[in-house]
């Protein structure tokens, strides 16, 4: 029996708080472990093709083709930086139509699922790259994650809002009556700004929070200006500057990732 794809969605209830850059640096991070990696943009904003140095892809070229009924099997992928084991679905405005056909669509909820179970990709590791409204596109990507990461902006509103958050995505999995339910893998404190007295007071208070919510909290990912330096030349950070301490903010999730995909269950 083939082992189960591990397919991690990245969630958050608002947005610039680090998702696609959570998603682009957490694929190149398991790719130079040895994993292939397929990255899915769900967001009509499609941040993944300019992070990812891509041209916008043409509606039929998209993630929209993979949601339209008379999908085929063929799931529109290009490279990402000219790597074969890390390929992209890229994004595409049209999504934003796509969720209103879908509240009214039999197994509207279901769809992504669907088609990663009966036309499955490829890649160890699946990143769901997901809007930053929650509405029936994140619910898709909880129905077909093994696993959900949560990016927390040191904000007022992003974590006096994580256990709405999480209460949410707890409750979408109860609705769709999923079996197993995908764990919360952990919260991740993004954007984060050392020479910030509120970044350094709301990091303290998160430990506290992450264990009531019986959730782990990763290492957080600090804020650099290289990172809007690599994204503007279409790189991941670990690429565009090797030596750059930032690039090692993601190695305990990929580790974690790396474990789940070698023991084949998540």
């Amino acid at each position: 029996m083939p082992k189960q794809k591990i397919v991690i969605g990245i969630l958050a209830n608002a947005g610039g708080v680090g998702k696609t850059t959570l998603a682009v640096h957490l694929a190149y991070e398991l790719c130079k472990r040895g994993q292939t990696v397929g990255l899915i943009d769900l967001d009509p904003q499609r941040a993944l093709d300019v992070f990812c140095g891509l041209p916008s892809a043409e509606i039929e070229n998209s993630i929209v083709r993979v949601f339209s009924k008379d999908f085929d099997g063929n799931w529109p992928l290009v490279s990402a930086w000219s790597n074969p084991d890390i390929e992209v679905c890229q994004g595409h405005p049209q999504m934003a139509q796509v969720a209103n056909d879908l509240v009214i669509r039999r197994r509207g909820e279901y769809v992504l699922a669907d088609r990663l179970k009966n036309y499955p990709l490829r890649h160890d590791v699946i990143i769901l790259d997901c809007p930053a409204t929650i509405g029936i596109i994140c619910e898709n990507a909880i129905a077909a994650s093994t696993g959900l990461l949560v990016p927390i902006q040191l904000e007022m509103k992003s974590v006096s809002g994580v256990a709405d958050l999480v209460q949410w995505l707890i409750g979408i999995a109860d609705d769709l009556m999923l079996d197993p339910h995908p764990p919360i893998l952990g919260l991740i404190p993004s954007l984060y700004d050392n020479s910030r007295a509120i970044h350094r007071q709301y990091l303290q208070q998160l430990p506290e929070v992450a264990e009531q919510l019986r959730v782990k909290l990763y290492p957080q990912i600090r804020d650099s200006s290289e990172f809007k330096n690599a994204s503007a030349n279409g790189l991941p950070l670990q690429k565009y500057r090797p030596a750059h301490p930032a690039g090692k903010d993601f190695k305990t999730i990929a580790d974690d990732i790396v474990t789940l995909v070698r023991k084949g269950k998540l």
